[in-house]
């Protein structure tokens, strides 16, 4: 949304429609959740002279059947400073009809083995993945809409043990990252340093972000990208290489823009990490073992070393070809 008037704009609300069925309604008292206005770190609806904003909108249906073939978007406004006729008060406009891709999310093997993998920031709210959408070349792109940040959870429950800063207190670190599926590496970093955990490091350039990775193309347009491998040796693979599911890329490291060890991992439609947009994906198999209980207890076991607190009646078991969501801890067997 782009805001084309000399006054102060206030978003009320944002439908999305297929013909007269909503599908999402997103009014005032939540919008601030789902929207985010450019050139503010705050929460609001509001947006100045000359300004934009994005909202996400997860649209969900009861089944397959009820996906729609296209969705438009009811926008309602109010302005700050009316004059009827041009510039009414409030204004609805029905905006961005938009097709819907009825293709199938690639499925994959996992990226990591054992238990206790915990799914610390992916969909479906609008955490500092989602909301990575960044201005490169002269459009906006969203590449890490559905990547996943994973860690590891030990048998208390904590993240960590000792000193938060010193990268053997955390057990997982150095832990294998196997590729998803069969294809050729077509991107390689090694020569980043490793961070110190326990702070987000400042001063790295755009290009350093995702610190040592590898990208491999999986096929049909789809690469996988596995970032902030360890230094040097912490790639195992090189560019060219044809690789194997379940084949050691790297070992889980802290480089870039981390401020902890652990495993970024997406899929996307382009070579580059950063120009590029994510694309959905599904894990063939998994066990689904429990959830972090909130986003609260999620910060105090990874800033505090505070022992994991677990959701209430959580349908936990077997998985198959499912997305693992935020907050889930799961349970991977490379092998099986």
């Amino acid at each position: 949304m782009t805001n084309t008037v000399s006054q102060p704009v206030t978003i009320a609300s944002v439908t999305a429609q297929d013909g007269d069925r909503v599908l999402r309604d997103l009014q005032s008292d939540v919008l601030p959740r789902w929207m985010k206005v450019f050139g503010s770190t705050a929460p609001g609806t509001v947006l100045g002279p000359g300004q934009g904003g994005l909202v996400w909108l997860d649209v969900v249906v009861d089944s397959l059947d009820d996906v729609p073939d296209r969705i438009e978007h009811d926008i309602a406004v109010e302005l700050a400073d009316p004059s009827p006729p041009l510039l009414p008060k409030t204004l609805t406009e029905s905006v961005a009809p938009t097709d819907v891709q009825k293709v199938d999310p690639i499925v994959i093997g996992a990226p990591l083995d054992g238990p206790h993998w915990l799914d610390g920031n992916s969909c479906c709210e609008v955490t500092a993945h989602r909301a990575a959408v960044s201005p490169l070349n002269g459009e906006l792109w969203a590449p890490e809409r559905f990547a996943i940040d994973f860690v590891a959870l030990d048998a208390d429950g904590k993240m960590f043990k000792g000193d938060r800063t010193k990268l053997e207190s955390y057990a997982y670190y150095g832990a294998n990252v196997h590729a998803v599926a069969d294809g050729k590496v077509v991107a390689v970093r090694t020569d980043l340093p490793e961070q110190t955990a326990g702070a987000n490091p400042s001063g790295l350039p755009i290009d350093e972000y995702g610190g040592n990775h590898v990208v491999q193309d999986i096929g049909n347009g789809h690469y996988a990208f596995y970032a902030h491998l360890q230094t040097g040796d912490g790639v195992k693979v090189k560019v060219g290489d044809d690789l194997t599911k379940g084949q050691v890329v790297g070992l889980l490291g802290n480089s870039g823009n981390t401020d902890g060890p652990h495993l970024h991992f997406h899929v996307m439609d382009g070579i580059d990490p950063l120009v590029a947009n994510g694309l959905p994906f599904e894990i063939d198999s998994f066990e689904l073992e429990s959830r972090i209980a909130s986003d609260e207890n999620l910060g105090a076991v990874a800033e505090a070393g505070a022992a994991a607190e677990y959701a209430p009646n959580v349908s936990a078991g077997q998985r198959k070809d499912e997305s693992p969501l935020y907050l889930d801890i799961m349970k991977f067997d490379v092998g099986s």
